[in-house]
């Protein structure tokens, strides 16, 4: 059942799949390009679970490839004021770079975060990808509640503390 399971999935056309946070159903697969062509190689998926290079060239045959060229500019992930919540495109670049909730010890998975503003978009901040975190539906609520203070460390994690 389950690899039919895997093959129904394979054939549904993605513009009928559910979205989560402006995405479809997708699975982030990390490889060099020599990699994807050869077949050759080692791949890994945004869980951190590495796959054959051959299973991540199978996958990319039957699906819509997005290069993610990383060390780059993110100009065209940046909405600034012109709007509140976060796009597909910036949500898929948060899962690529930060992977799990951004606080210090969860390991909640990416694709199940929340994106959020580290500058309230109700207080003025804007809608940019390096001003954006993912965090997990428990420390997305805690962020908000104003009994705790927050600290965005130098390596980007998260720390609460009880406000006195």
């Amino acid at each position: 059942m389950g690899d039919a399971f895997c093959e129904l999935i394979e054939r549904l056309p993605a513009d009928e799949l559910p979205k989560v946070g402006g995405l479809n159903a997708s699975i982030v697969v990390s490889i060099d390009f020599t990699g994807l062509k050869s077949g050759v190689g080692r791949a890994v998926l945004a869980t951190g679970e590495p796959i054959s290079a051959s299973l991540a060239r199978r996958m990319a045959c039957e699906a819509g490839l997005i290069p993610a060229v990383l060390g780059s500019r993110s100009e065209l992930l940046d909405l600034g004021r012109t709007a509140r919540l976060f796009n597909g495109a910036q949500r898929l670049g948060l899962v690529v770079t930060q992977r799990v909730c951004t606080v210090l010890g969860c390991d909640w998975p990416a694709h199940l975060c929340h994106a959020h503003h580290d500058d309230s978009w109700f207080s003025g901040g804007e809608t940019n990808f390096d001003e954006a975190r993912l965090l997990c539906p428990r420390h997305h609520a805690r962020i908000h509640d104003p009994r705790f203070e927050t600290t965005i460390h130098p390596d980007n994690q998260v720390t609460f503390h009880m406000r006195t």
